[in-house]
Formats: structure tokens, C-alpha cells, sequence
């Protein structure tokens, strides 16, 4: 049952805390599995890989192929539907513009003791992309990893995905080649990040994993955080929708079941300061449930994980969504740029009434891989700079020394550390 909160209840903020605190990922203890598939692949290579493709895909790469090559991509992409290849361009092009607006400068220049400071950017050499093949295939989350990617400079992107049964989605490598993906492997689960962080005799490693998956991805991302880079540690996608009575609850309720249809363990929250609004949303919920193709899982969502929460004032409700931190929020207002000033934690913030969610997740231009869980808290979503590393550098002569060496010294020897201190003081000593 969805539940229902009143902010002016006695016992809302226990009720809210056990809320947020609920674990929506699943009990499941993958770890010990996905640290033994990681050992195997490291141990055993392309065979351990030959081994996990045949039991978990149904199908041997041997037959299917190891790789898809690039004529394949362009073929896909030139049987596309008209109207879907030029959504699939526009929705290329919009994320390609905004992430090439993310590309960081370089700094150079000296500070008033003379000292020449800087930083300088690079790329990764070679990144990795997972692309689920399971419960959907998406390739807006294709493009929207491999653009940043190639737009930061990567040389060699290269791509990861289960084939079920030797199939993939052909719009999948459509999007493939309007990114500019250069290797595409029919490996999934565990496995496929393992051969991407350790390599194997066909494929070699990358510095950096990034993309979606099921509790074994995430978590062989998390075990190999260290070996490689990696953009997050995903969960369960969710919205946080703000709304007054001045919308259409049609329009609000199919905001909360664009992300309740993703996953069962997904979750769509809805802030009101109006109770009669509150029901007619609820209403409309169950009504569209009943037309919606994918109800099955959104009923469950729903039913499991989601929440309508009745305030007084809906600046009361942004506190609220801080505690969220939530991958999306939806302000749908009239002052939603006042609301948007009180928040602080949230992946992706969706200002005005005509602007939901779902334009965010293709075409809007940011990032759709937003962290979850409340981890905006502390983290952002992916960007260029995920693929990007920076490198100070410091220049110094021999009076710009004297006057910081000393104070280094000093420093050096109250730690404890006389090399350090030598090394500068050597150089201070030479031209006396």
C-alpha cells in the first residue's frame, strides 16, 4: 500500500525516517558472488568470460561472435525509422552541446612571490561503458555515458553488453554509432566489469567503468573501485515530485509512474500542501496503473515504495527533500525558482509545471546518470570531468625559493621529516 504521510501528524518525522531509511535494494548478499566471478575472470581470463556467457546469456561467443563490429552499428542506424533516427540525432546533439560546455581550462600563472602555479587537464586513455541488456535496453543511457566520454577526448571507448540469446537491441547499436563507440563486447554481469578492469587476452583494460546495471554490476563497480575509476554506485531510480493544486493531477500522477515503471524497487514521492489535491493524484495513479503496458512493475513500485506527503507549506517541503537527496526533483510551481534556492541536495532539479522528468532522461541535454540513494549528498552526476584527471604544477627560481622555502623548513622539521627540509635547504645554500 502507497503510503501516506501527513507532515502535521504526531510521529511524522519517526514515520518519515523509517521512509527514507528503508532499504529498497533488495536483501540479496551478492558480494561473495560477484567476488568470486571477479577472481575467476582474473585467474581465467576469456575462458572464465567463454564459461559465464554460456550459463547466465544462453549463448556461445564462439558462434555469436566475441565482438560487434562498427559496419553492424552503421547498418542499425541507417534502418532506423525517420522519425525515430532524428529523435535519436537531436537528443546526440543536445547532450553533446552541453557536455562540451563542461570541458574544464587549464590554469597558468604566478602568484606574487614569483612562483609559477598551475593545473592541466587530461583525458583518460580508455574508458568502459556497461549497457544493460536485461529487464530493457536503453540506448539513451548509451548515449548519454558516451558522449561525455568522447566529448572529454577518450580514445578508446569501449562498450560492454549481454546478448540474451546472441540478440541485442539494434537501436542500442544505432546509438552506438551516433557516439562514436569503438569496441562493442557481448559480455554482461560481474564478469564484463572484471574483464574491463583487469583485461584479458582479447580485451584490455580501461581506466575508468561507467553505466548501469543490475546488484552485480554495482557491486563488481564497487569491489573494483580502485583498480579503475567509476562514475557511481547506483541503486533504484526515484523522483521527488513538489507540486500545489494548480496542476493537472493527470500530469502529476504520470510524472510519479514515469519512474515507478523503471523498477519494482524504484521509488515516486509526491510533496502537497493540498489534501484534496493529494487524492486526486492517487486517483489518476490507479486509473493510468490500469492502461499502463508496463503496470506490472509500476503497481508494485508504487504500492512498495512510493509516498504522498501532505504539508502545510510547501517551502516546509524542501527540508524534507533535502533528507531525500533525491536523483530527480520535480518543482512543479509557480515560484519554483524560490523552492529551487532552498535546495541543496538533489541530483537533477526540473523547474516550472511544463517540465518533467522524462525530458531530462533524453533529451533535455544533462546527464541522466544522477546519483541515487541519497548519495547527492555528496556526489554529482556524471559529467565530462569523469573522464578527465588533473595535474598541478608548481615552478619555482631561486629567490622565489627563499621566499617560501623557508617556511617549508620549518614545516618539514616540526613533522618530524629532516630530508625534506634538506632538500630545500640545500638549494637556499648553494648561491651564498
Amino acid at each position: 500500500m502507497t503510503l501516506r504521510l501527513n507532515a502535521s501528524d504526531p510521529g511524522f518525522d519517526r514515520d518519515f525516517d523509517h521512509f527514507i531509511n528503508a532499504n529498497r535494494g533488495g536483501n540479496n548478499d551478492v558480494a561473495g558472488d560477484v567476488t568470486r566471478i571477479i577472481a575467476k575472470v582474473r585467474a581465467r581470463g576469456d575462458d572464465a568470460l567463454t564459461e559465464y556467457t554460456n550459463r547466465f546469456d544462453g549463448h556461445s561467443l564462439a558462434a555469436s561472435g566475441w565482438n560487434i563490429e562498427a559496419a553492424e552499428c552503421r547498418a542499425a542506424y541507417d534502418a532506423l525509422d525517420s522519425e525515430l533516427r532524428a529523435a535519436l540525432d537531436m537528443a546526440a546533439e543536445r547532450i553533446r552541446a552541453y557536455h562540451e560546455a563542461q570541458l574544464p581550462e587549464d590554469r597558468d600563472y604566478r602568484d606574487a612571490q614569483n612562483v609559477r602555479l598551475g593545473a592541466r587537464w587530461s583525458t583518460v586513455e580508455a574508458a568502459g561503458l556497461y549497457v544493460p541488456g536485461g529487464r530493457a535496453a536503453y540506448p539513451s543511457s548509451l548515449l548519454m555515458n558516451a558522449i561525455p566520454a568522447k566529448v572529454a577526448g577518450v580514445e578508446r571507448l569501449v562498450v560492454t553488453t549481454p546478448t540474451p540469446n546472441g540478440e541485442i537491441n539494434p537501436l542500442v547499436l544505432a546509438a552506438a554509432h551516433l557516439a562514436g563507440v569503438d569496441e562493442i563486447w557481448r559480455i554482461g554481469g560481474a564478469q564484463a566489469v572484471a574483464a574491463l578492469a583487469h583485461g584479458t587476452d582479447k580485451i584490455a583494460s580501461v581506466d575508468v567503468i561507467t553505466g548501469p546495471g543490475n546488484a552485480w554490476v554495482a557491486e563488481a563497480k564497487r569491489q573494483l573501485y580502485g583498480v579503475v575509476g567509476i562514475d557511481m554506485v547506483a541503486g533504484p531510480s526515484e523522483i521527488v515530485v513538489v507540486a500545489d493544486a494548480q496542476n493537472d493531477p493527470e500530469w502529476i500522477a504520470a510524472d510519479l509512474l514515469s519512474q515507478s515503471e523503471h523498477d519494482p524497487s524504484s521509488q515516486s514521492i509526491l510533496f502537497t500542501d493540498d489534501a484534496s489535491f493529494a487524492n486526486l493524484v492517487a486517483d489518476a495513479v490507479a486509473l493510468q496503473l490500469n492502461a499502463l503496458p508496463t503496470s506490472e512493475v509500476a503497481r508494485q513500485s508504487w504500492s512498495n515504495n512510493g509516498a504522498i506527503i501532505v504539508v502545510d507549506d510547501l517551502k516546509n517541503a524542501m527540508p524534507l527533500c533535502d533528507r531525500l537527496a533525491p536523483e530527480h526533483l520535480e518543482l512543479a510551481t509557480d515560484n519554483a525558482e524560490q523552492l529551487f534556492a532552498m535546495v541543496r541536495h538533489a541530483g537533477s532539479v526540473f523547474l516550472g509545471r511544463n517540465t518533467p522528468e522524462a525530458i531530462g532522461d533524453y533529451v533535455a541535454g544533462p546527464n541522466h546518470v544522477l546519483p541515487t540513494g541519497q548519495r547527492a549528498r555528496f556526489s554529482s552526476g556524471l559529467s565530462v570531468l569523469d573522464f578527465m584527471k588533473r595535474t598541478s604544477f608548481i615552478e619555482l627560481d631561486h629567490d622565489s625559493l627563499g621566499a617560501i622555502g623557508p617556511a617549508a623548513m620549518t614545516l618539514a622539521k616540526a613533522e618530524g621529516l629532516p630530508a625534506h627540509a634538506e632538500s630545500v635547504r640545500r638549494r637556499l645554500e648553494e648561491k651564498k
